[in-house]
């Protein structure tokens, strides 16, 4: 069972936009001009954008994999993007086909796209609402109608912290998302970093500015943050292609410019 909520209005292709840069990082076809110029940038200070993107991705699959193996079977994904297959519900449904997901996102145009690709099996459940994440509380709010929040929730923040400024107290944000989920529930969290070739910061995040949303890439120690008060799960915080690595993987070069982790509320 699918549902939605979805409003055309304030849909503006003439800016760029992170869902659908992403989108085109990872080869979609849903994205714009203004979309593939900005790319484009940001691929000429970055040539690893791509495989980035790739190796944020498949990060994605292993830890659902891993959390849904773990007996979770609901599953909280925010900011989720342009559908690429394979998706969040379809990784999680393949281990649990009665596993439920709600997808949330605050661009309208991934809702259009959410409507038209995403669908879970009959056992299962899969929504989608229009939402932004610097509202966590409505979040919950609509959550709460499709997800049992007395059994574990696995919590996806995937590719989407670094959009939040320190002005914007991601901390404040995650916490008030983590509070309210039971014991049992994991943290899935990747996040951009500036370690490994800090002086393309400054200029990545003018790229993204230009379309309304800053970036602000953060360390090692500031991603790990994050997880305070929660239990990591084996490898810890580290560079996605070290995160219990498959052989699935298409990309395995460990200087990827970001970190990932899992990890369990008690």
């Amino acid at each position: 069972m699918a549902e939605s909520a979805f409003d055309a209005d304030g849909i503006d292709t003439s800016v760029p936009h992170p869902a659908r840069m992403y989108d085109w990082f990872l080869g979609g076809k849903d994205n714009y001009p203004a979309d593939w110029a900005a790319a484009e940038e940001v691929v000429q200070l970055m040539p690893g954008a791509k495989e980035t993107a790739w190796a944020n991705r498949e990060f994605m699959h292993r830890a659902v994999r891993h959390v849904a193996d773990q007996g979770v079977r609901q599953f909280l994904d925010i900011g989720t993007g342009i559908p690429t297959e394979p998706n969040l519900h379809q990784i999680a449904q393949e281990v649990a086909p009665d596993a439920r997901v709600v997808y949330t996102d605050n661009d309208p145009i991934v809702l259009r796209h959410a409507e038209a690709l995403l669908r879970g099996r009959p056992e299962g459940r899969t929504a989608y609402v229009q939402a932004d994440l610097r509202d966590p509380e409505s979040i919950i709010e609509y959550a709460r109608g499709h997800l049992d929040f007395d059994r574990p929730i696995a919590l996806s923040l995937i590719a989407l912290l670094h959009y939040v400024t320190d002005e914007q107290d991601p901390q404040r944000i995650v916490d008030t998302l983590l509070e309210p989920l039971a014991s049992g529930s994991h943290l899935l969290l990747s996040h951009v970093t500036h370690e490994f070739n800090p002086g393309i910061w400054e200029r990545i995040d003018e790229i993204y500015r230009s379309g309304g949303t800053p970036v602000r890439a953060r360390s090692r120690t500031e991603v790990s943050a994050f997880f305070t008060g929660l239990d990591l799960c084996d490898p810890g915080v580290v560079v996605g292609p070290k995160w219990r690595p498959d052989r699935a993987m298409r990309i395995r070069d460990e200087d990827m410019p970001v970190y990932v982790g899992v990890a369990r509320k008690p």
